[in-house]
This record gives C-alpha cells, structure tokens and sequence, in this order.
C-alpha cells in the first residue's frame, strides 16, 4: 500500500489546476508504459532472433521522443499558466527530468534492438543470453515498480528500488567478466560478445535511469533531494 502521509498531491482550489496535473501524470505514466513495452519487445527480439519486432522497436523510438516534447511541453505550459507552489513546482519539475529519463530509457531499448537485428544476422547464439534475460528481467521489474511508486508517491517503493540499482550493477559486472574469459579463450567469439556486451551495458543503464525516477518520487513526496546521497540519507529521508 502507498506511504498515505506521501499523498500531498492533486487537492487544489482550481479544479482546472487539479486536472491539468492529473492529465500531465496520466501522461507521464503513459509514456511509461510504452517505453517499458519498447525495452520487453526488444529483448524478446534478441532472445528470438526476430529482426522484425526489433525494427518495430526502432521504430516506435520517434513516437517516444514525440510524447516526451508534448510532455515537457505540456509542464512548461502548467508553470506558465498557474504559477505553482513550492509543493506542485516540485511535481512538475519533477516530471520534466523524468520524462527526460524515460526517453533514455527509450534510447536503450532502441541500441537493444539494434544488437538484436545484427545478432540475428550472425546466425549463431553467442554466450551471454542467459545473464541477458536475467538482467533484462531485474531491470523491467525495476522500471515498473518505479512507474508505480509515482502513480502512488509510494517513497518507501522508491527507496526499494534504489537499493537494488546496486545488486544489478554488481550482476552487469559478474556478467562482463565471463563474457570476457569467453573472448579470451576464442578470439572468433569477439565481435558477437561484444554485441553482448553493448545489450547488458544497455541493460545497466536502464536500471540507473529506474533508480533516478525513484530518486525524484522521494523528492516529490518527501521534499528533499537524495541524490547523490548516501543510501542512509535516503532511509533517513523515507523514514521522517
């Protein structure tokens, strides 16, 4: 259940004001959810070798950069038009850099699909898929439970999530390290490790973008910014 003492939003005077903030959630959330089907389709691509779902993804990467310009758009325009409180600036702003994040995230995806196409060309599974579906699966459930934890300004999910930005750092690294034994064993599996690696660095970045949307969702309900904080800032900060 959300942290109810984080839910400070959505309670204005202006009914107007209160739907233009729910429409800019509402959209941010939708942007959410294409980009993490964009990420889910690309590694279906590489697993499967489908370089027609992956072209799909690369090509739904317009549609995502499309939705974050009316997003920021559409948040410059509620600054402009009703002049926020401390408390709703830090929403709006907010979503501005998270928007910024999911675009990203979109970016990973499309790098993703790129690989996939040029794997599939290859014709040969090289070492690395197993850690892929593994890490690719980490960072989708990450992904998720932050678009969750900011349609709930849950903060207690957010910090939950910034805790596990470690444990797929550490796993992307574990997975570098046997890909690299790999290349070193066979120099003829180079090239298609390397392209395993581009995937699970992809794949890392997107778990940091994850943790930073977690990061704004404590900003947003607690009013305190803990990036760039030590995690017992973070705790500390969750916990008031």
């Amino acid at each position: 259940m959300p942290n109810r003492k984080d839910d400070v939003y959505g309670d204005h005077i202006s009914a107007k004001f209160n739907d233009e903030l729910t429409e800019l959630k509402t959209q941010f959330l939708n942007m959410g959810g294409m980009v993490e089907s964009q990420v889910e389709q690309a590694l279906q691509a590489l697993v499967d070798s489908d370089s027609q779902l992956a072209e799909q993804v690369r090509l739904g990467d317009k549609k995502v950069d499309k939705m974050e310009m009316d997003l920021d758009e559409e948040a410059i325009l509620v600054i402009a038009r009703r002049q926020p409180t401390a408390r709703d600036l830090r929403l709006v702003i907010s979503v501005i850099k998270m928007v910024a994040d999911l675009e990203r995230v979109g970016d990973e995806a499309k790098k993703i699909a790129k690989m996939a196409i040029k794997l599939a060309e290859e014709g040969q599974a090289p070492r690395g898929y197993v850690e892929i579906r593994h890490i690719g699966n980490h960072v989708l459930a990450m992904l998720h439970d932050a678009l969750d934890a900011f349609a709930r300004l849950d903060s207690e999910q957010a910090l939950r999530i910034m805790k596990e930005d470690k444990q797929v750092d550490e796993e992307y690294q574990a997975a570098a390290r046997t890909l690299l034994t790999f290349m070193m064993e066979d120099t003829r599996n180079i090239t298609r490790c390397m392209m395993v690696m581009w995937v699970l660095r992809a794949l890392e970045r997107i778990g940091d973008h994850a943790c930073n949307i977690a990061e704004h969702v404590i900003f947003m309900a607690k009013g305190e910014d803990v990036r760039h904080s030590p995690m017992e800032e973070a705790e500390r900060v969750v916990g008031r």
